[in-house]
Order: C-alpha cells, then sequence, then structure tokens
C-alpha cells in the first residue's frame, strides 16, 4: 500500500519542480481514488477474485501498482502523472478487496480483531512514504518514489511465494445490479453502509491534506515531532494502534459501539484540531495523534459487519458496493479540501468541513445497534 500516498507525500517538490497548482496537485491523490473505484467495480464485473486465485490476482496487481508508481520517476508530465496514479489505483484494487476475502478464509471466530490486523497493514503501508521523505531529509522526491516502488515489490514476493488461501470459503465476488437492489433494500446493510461511507468521507481527505495542514501550522512556528512529514507519519501510522484496538474491542463489546465511539472521537477531534494549530506544540501533537488513532480504528469492523449481516449469497456483492461508494466519496472530499482552505484562507480550520461524515455514521451505527439484526454482529454483540 505503500504506493498509494507515494506522490501525496511528495507534493511540495512535485509543485515546486513540475510547477503545479495546487487543484493539480491534489489530482495526484484523487486519480488513485478514482482508479481504485473503477478498478474494483471492474474487477467484479469480470469476476477476477473467482476466475484467478487470491493470491496470484494479489501478487500481479502489486507487480502492476509498482510499474505504475515507478513511471513518477520519468517526469512523464502532469497528464501522463495523473494517467499513472489512475492505474496504480485500479492495481490497488487487486490488492485491497481480495484481500479482505483472502483474510476472511482464516478466521471465523475473531474476524473483526483478523480485519483490524489486515487495516491496520493498510494503513502502515499508507503512512511509509511520509517517513521515506521525512527521513531522507533534502535528498531528492525520486528517492520516496523508488523506496514505495521496492516496498510494494516485496509484497508481490510475499504473496506469490508464501501466502495461500484458508479453509474458510467466502461469498463469491460477482456484481449484478438487480443483486445490488437487493443489497439496497437490506436495511441493516444500508446503515452499515451509511456508517462507513460518513466514515470514509472523513478519513482519505485527513490522510491527503494532513501534510498540508502540517506544513501551515510549521510556518506559523508549531511544529511536533521535529518537522511536517514526520508528524504526518506518526498521525497516519497511529492509526496501526486504532485498528487492532478497534478489532479486539468490536469482538469483544460489539461492532455498533465499537464503530460509533471511534466516530465520536475522531469528529471531535476533527473539531478541535483547528484550535491547537498554533500551539501549543504538545496539544497538536496529542489531539492529532489520537485523531489517527480514531479516525481508522473502526474501518474494519464496516466490513466485518456487512460479512455477518448481508445475504450470504450476496456477500460479494455487498463488500464491492460499500467499498465502491465509500471510496467515491473520498474523490469529492479530497477534491473539497484546498477549495475550503483556500475560501477560509488557509488550512488553520478546514477539516471542519470533515464533521459531517462522523456525525451521521455514529447515527447511522447507534440506529443499527437499536435493531434485532443486529444480533448477528459480533456472535450477538453489538
Amino acid at each position: 500500500m505503500t504506493c498509494w500516498f507515494s506522490a501525496t507525500a511528495i507534493i511540495p517538490e512535485l509543485i515546486r519542480d513540475w510547477h503545479l497548482s495546487p487543484a493539480q496537485a491534489g489530482w495526484l491523490t484523487n486519480a488513485v481514488q478514482i482508479g481504485f473505484v473503477l478498478g474494483a467495480l471492474a474487477s467484479s464485473l469480470v469476476n477476477l477474485p473467482d476466475i484467478m486465485r487470491m493470491t496470484r490476482l494479489i501478487t500481479l496487481s502489486a507487480l502492476l501498482a509498482a510499474a505504475a508508481n515507478a513511471v513518477l520517476l520519468l517526469q512523464p508530465g502532469f497528464a501522463a502523472a495523473i494517467a499513472a496514479r489512475f492505474v496504480t489505483g485500479v492495481a490497488l484494487a487487486g490488492l485491497y478487496p481480495p484481500a479482505m476475502k483472502l483474510m476472511a478464509t482464516w478466521f471465523v471466530r475473531g474476524r473483526g480483531l483478523a480485519m483490524g490486523f489486515l487495516i491496520a497493514g493498510l494503513t502502515l503501508g499508507s503512512s511509509m512514504p511520509h517517513l521515506f521523505r521525512a527521513l531522507g531529509g533534502g535528498i531528492d522526491w525520486r528517492v520516496v518514489v523508488i523506496a514505495s516502488t521496492a516496498a510494494t515489490l516485496s509484497s508481490a514476493a510475499i504473496f506469490g511465494l508464501l501466502v495461500r488461501e484458508g479453509p474458510h470459503g467466502f461469498g463469491r465476488a460477482t456484481f449484478d445490479p438487480r443483486q445490488a437492489l437487493a443489497v439496497l433494500r437490506n436495511r441493516p446493510v444500508l446503515l452499515a453502509n451509511v456508517g462507513y461511507f460518513g466514515h470514509m468521507w472523513e478519513l482519505y481527505a485527513m490522510w491527503a491534506w494532513f501534510l498540508a495542514f502540517a506544513t501551515a501550522a510549521g510556518q506559523s512556528g508549531v511544529m511536533p515531532f521535529g518537522g511536517p512529514s514526520f508528524f504526518a507519519f506518526i498521525v497516519v501510522a497511529s492509526g496501526v494502534v486504532g485498528c487492532i484496538l478497534g478489532g479486539v474491542l468490536s469482538d469483544r463489546i460489539g461492532r455498533c459501539l465499537t464503530t460509533a465511539g471511534m466516530m465520536a472521537v475522531s469528529g471531535t477531534c476533527a473539531a478541535l484540531i483547528g484550535f491547537a494549530f498554533t500551539g501549543p506544540a504538545w496539544l497538536l501533537a496529542l489531539i492529532a495523534v489520537i485523531w489517527g488513532i480514531s479516525i481508522i480504528g473502526d474501518s474494519a469492523q464496516f466490513s466485518a459487519a456487512v460479512t455477518e449481516l448481508a445475504d450470504p449469497r450476496l456477500i460479494g456483492t455487498a463488500l464491492t458496493l460499500q467499498v465502491s461508494i465509500g471510496f467515491a466519496l473520498t474523490v469529492l472530499a479530497i477534491w473539497l479540501m484546498p477549495q475550503v482552505a483556500a475560501l477560509l484562507g488557509g488550512w488553520q480550520w478546514a477539516f471542519v468541513v470533515l464533521l459531517p461524515g462522523p456525525v451521521v455514521g455514529t447515527w447511522a451505527m447507534l440506529r443499527l445497534r437499536g435493531m434485532q439484526e443486529a444480533k448477528r454482529l459480533a456472535e450477538g454483540r453489538r
């Protein structure tokens, strides 16, 4: 997953060297999101997860993601770079959703924690380009691209040589519009999806633009952890703790309580972080790290909930719909953030626009918790 934000982490350098506007720079991230959405839908339409072994699909997708990521090294121009980032997103669609299904073939009990570890991997991988940039100091931005490409190639080797599918088969990942309507008519699944959509409205916009926020805070004299790139890495990587904590809590106290609680905390952080923009540094760091932990800590549990609430014959369709619509929302949120920052004259209060996501998501999960069908979640833990 290091390829996901490899361009995002070096946006300041690309703006300088490629003479990009902030809007153009934002599309280096959004092209990945769009590619991911279309790739996920296309893979289901042609039924790739069933035609190919999941390990082989993930291996080939990792190789494609690494190749598309490496195109940035050629400095191909803005249009070609956007096309390469789009292909990167398409390739990542062959990594993330199949990996969820692959993990589920190994676990029936404790699936929430297992999914939490998987999303922890996604989180850590997504944060690594910021670490590469921070450790590199003033070195060339190409080092970040090379390191993220190499990391993705290593994952291809791991899946190609070391990983196999588990003993517990999962539902077919087919996509049929008629089945989609059946999924959307399932009220418990719909509420779980609304919770996920609220979560996604907040998540990727925060991940994509926290470096810009941290850089702006540093220019005002407030810089936790020594620099904006390392600050961004700490915040995103702290989500690993949240993912594992969310998995433990979800299997013990319930999916709805865990997801609602995480969104309540993350929404509070989105509302408060602007107050700490000008310091003190310890307060900005505290709010940001708590936000980093809580903003992703519930992510895996929405997918786990769908596997427990949906018609077993339609689980593949239900997961595809959830992921595709959720990531489509991130495109709008990521595009909106710099527009809001420009309108407000800076990044200090820009994250407030993300607050409606966790508010709506918390409402949806608490409504779901009150339904009789919620007893199917986490072996009766709502």
